[in-house]
């Protein structure tokens, strides 16, 4: 049975940092793209960040320098560093693992800014 489980998320003060885990078991890890997604309430879901097999990364244009994905192919967990943060970025974050037949998905994880 494959799980996705993210972690990390909590309430914090505009400015501060946070960092995503997303531990993921039941695939072969290492030869998933992950990504992370976010949904803020009313609004649709959007494509954060993604690392691939080879830790080529891709980040959303607006939050490019701001957040930082990463993982660990030995513990099978995907990251998402999260600096800077602002309001705006009051979501609920999910991970994904895609590979060219399906996409998994966790459950989310919360995250609050305030101002």
């Amino acid at each position: 049975q494959v799980q996705l489980v993210e972690s990390g998320g909590g309430l914090v003060q505009a400015g501060e940092s946070l960092r995503l885990s997303c531990a993921a078991s039941g695939i072969t890890f290492s030869m998933y793209i992950m990504r992370w997604y976010r949904q803020a309430q009313g609004k649709q879901r959007e494509l954060v960040a993604s690392i691939t097999s080879r830790d080529t990364t891709n980040y959303a244009d607006s939050l490019k320098g701001r957040f930082t994905i990463s993982r660990d192919n030995t513990k099978n967990t995907v990251y998402l560093q999260m600096d800077s943060l602002k309001p705006e970025d009051t979501a609920v974050y999910y991970c994904s693992a895609v590979s060219s037949f399906r996409a998994y998905w966790g459950q989310g994880t919360q995250v609050t800014v305030s101002s």
